[in-house]
Parts: structure tokens; sequence; C-alpha cells
């Protein structure tokens, strides 16, 4: 088994696929951190942006639409992230592990 493991490691196609994850992964994490530490920030430091009501006259502020939003992006951005998943790096996956497999001894 361990040889099956050095030859996945050796393989370029696995590497590329550590990198592509890599980089989908932070990409998405980083749009969400943004996103909510920019919340948290207007919160802490100009809150009277989003207590301004969304319509006058009105007790719904921007801070609960705003609030939604960033909810709702996370489940977004975590679907996309399932999304590719489930299809390009499954399958990549499952070429580096047969390639693997076909140049094995085991």
């Amino acid at each position: 088994m361990q040889h099956l493991y050095r030859r996945i490691y050796a393989d370029p196609e696995f590497h590329e696929l550590e990198l592509k994850r890599g980089r989908f992964s932070w990409l998405l994490a980083s749009v969400l951190l943004i996103t909510y530490f920019s919340f948290i920030l207007i919160i802490a430091f100009a809150p009277a942006v989003f207590a301004a009501p969304v319509i006058e006259g009105q007790i719904i502020t921007w801070g609960i639409p705003v609030a939604l939003f960033v909810i709702l992006l996370s489940f977004l951005l975590t679907g996309i992230y399932v999304y590719r998943a489930n299809t390009e790096f499954d399958q990549l996956v499952k070429d580096v592990v047969e390639h693997a497999r076909n140049g094995s001894d085991d």
C-alpha cells in the first residue's frame, strides 16, 4: 500500500490537483472572510450605516438584509465548492489513483 501512496505522490497530476483545489479553496475562503470581516468592521466602526432603515419610517434596517446576504453567500460558496469537488476534483482523484494502480507492481 505504501508503494501506491508513493506513486500517487510522485504523479504530477496529483500535484496539479492539490494546486487547483488549494487555490480554489483559498479563493472562496478569502471572499467569505473579506465579506464577513467587512460586515463586522462596519458594525464596529460605523454602526449608523446598518442602523439606517431600508424604507423610511419602517423598522427593518440595512443590517438585516446585509446579514442575510453574508449567510446566504456562505451557503452559495459552499455549494459552488461542493459542485466543483464532485465534478472536476473527484474525477481528477480517480484518474490519479487509477494511473498509480495501473503502474503499480502490487
